[in-house]
């Protein structure tokens, strides 16, 4: 049986550092804009636009195909870095990083 000074020798706080994101893509804002267009700002301060029209009204939607409700696409916020909605849906926050970088949108 280990001590009770064994135990707090042993944490994993200790022995791991905490981690520290610093991908340049996590979203740090969101904002919902007519058109279903999304103002977006990330960690490193590049900010733009991702309309999401074309892709939302297309066959190719899957589950996005939901986000045609503009009440759900308004519901829009940011968890983890990441641009989400209800129902788990989410965007990879580095394709919009590097599309807003490279085009401004």
């Amino acid at each position: 049986m280990q001590s009770d000074a064994d135990t707090q020798k042993d944490r994993a706080v200790e022995l791991i550092p905490p981690v520290q994101a610093r991908a340049p893509w996590r979203v740090t804002a969101v904002e919902a804009l007519p058109g279903f267009r999304l103002q977006v700002r990330f960690n490193d301060g590049t900010a733009g636009i991702v309309d999401m029209a074309k892709f939302i009204n297309s066959d190719a939607a899957g589950v996005f195909a939901t986000l045609r409700d503009e009440k759900l696409f308004q519901q829009v916020s940011v968890c983890l870095g990441a641009v989400t909605w209800p129902g788990e849906l989410d965007l990879a926050p580095d394709a919009m990083h590097h599309e807003i970088k490279q085009y401004g949108k």
